[in-house]
């Protein structure tokens, strides 16, 4: 049997590390991204059971520190649940009651205003102004026909009705055993983790819970004072309906950016509507410093101290929310991104502690072979 010997030298590796270093990256985030695509779709497939249970963590999470008072002063924790919960549906229905009867009352004198606005622009600008003021002298019809059109194809039937109100119901059920049984999510979470990961999956669910909590907090705080800053100045311009404006923006405010604008082009437009042109911009102006207030004051002291997020990472994930789950998707995206954020800085810091203790390892391990030497 003869030997074989090898006829020139070893070529080494067909590609450079560089190119399977990247190669392994790109696989990795395909292998993420077919992962997070395959859970959006089960997501959207079982939205019924998916959407209360989101919306009823991000309740959970504002209503914690209230519930939690309750429980420090003696009540029992279901008590302390059901009185929270019942606070939380008076406050929204009234606060749903008292914007939607400021927009119905102002809804006429909206359309008023920019009717005439639209023939004083006609005068100056000749056709252009003529076309707007069609827009505006047709907008009732318009509109009615895209609520006619909208409601036949979202609202399509009282089974669409049903789903919502059972979705709601469900959702405000499950804030109530959620905040009731708080207390033993860490043992639930460690029954159910593979072995040798219960301390991290404990970990990465406190840390992702409580970025939601910061920034649920945050955000209403800041919501807060946005509306009351709103409420102020719209009642010292006399603009009917302030009350339920600053209502508006106080719900407006955990759509970031598009919630702002919305909201504040309603309270706008209801000043146009029974105050005039100037009065108008006095509102404008108002809002305006309310909302550089928020950003360049309240932004940075509140949410830092809670959950620091880019607004350019808010505006990318906003737009991916209502591309995926329309105004749901809008409420959802920021906070389940902080989720998502807390995680993945919980993992870093796991990963950088273990790789500073290994290294302290062999550090030692050295500094004794040495010693032996």
């Amino acid at each position: 049997m003869q030997d074989t010997k090898p006829l020139g030298p070893d070529p080494g590796p067909l590609l450079p590390d560089s190119v399977r270093r990247l190669a392994a990256w790109c696989a990795v985030v395909l292998l993420v991204a077919g992962v997070v695509y395959v859970a959006i779709r089960l997501c959207v497939e079982f939205r019924t059971a998916v959407v209360p249970l989101l919306l009823a963590l991000l309740g959970t999470a504002l209503l914690r520190p209230m519930h939690r008072r309750l429980v420090a002063a003696g009540v029992h924790r279901s008590i302390a649940a059901a009185v929270t919960c019942v606070a939380v549906v008076a406050v929204v229905g009234a606060a749903v009651y008292i914007v939607v009867a400021a927009i119905v009352d102002a809804g006429d004198q909206i359309v008023h205003s920019l009717r005439e606005a639209a023939r004083s622009i006609a005068t100056r600008f000749g056709p252009a102004g003529t076309s707007l003021e069609d827009l505006a002298t047709n907008a009732p019809k318009l509109l009615g026909k895209f609520g006619g059109t909208a409601a036949s194809g979202v609202l399509s039937g009282v089974s669409v009705v049903g789903e919502a109100i059972a979705m709601a119901v469900l959702a405000l059920l499950l804030v109530f055993f959620f905040l009731r049984d708080f207390h033993r999510a860490g043992d639930a979470l460690r029954s159910v983790a593979p072995g040798g990961t219960a301390d991290t999956v404990e970990a990465m669910a406190r840390r992702a819970f409580h970025a939601v909590e910061g920034f649920m907090r945050g955000t209403t705080f800041i919501a807060l004072i946005d509306s009351v800053c709103v409420t102020v100045g719209l009642l010292i311009l006399k603009v009917p309906g302030a009350v339920g404006l600053g209502a508006l923006v106080f719900v407006g405010a955990y759509i970031p950016y598009l919630g702002a604008f919305l909201s504040g082009a309603v309270a706008v437009l209801v000043a146009l509507a029974d105050r005039g042109f100037v009065i108008a911009l006095w509102a404008l102006g108002t809002i305006v410093a309310v909302q550089l207030l928020e950003g360049h004051v309240l932004q940075p002291m509140v949410q830092s101290r809670t959950v620091q997020m880019h607004p350019a990472v808010v505006m990318v994930t906003l737009t991916a929310g209502a591309s995926v789950a329309g105004i749901l998707g809008l409420l959802l995206a920021v906070p389940l991104t902080a989720a998502a954020s807390g995680v993945v800085h919980e993992l870093r810091g796991r990963h950088e502690t273990d790789g500073a203790g290994a290294g302290a390892g062999e550090a030692g391990e050295g500094e004794a072979g040495a010693g032996e030497v």
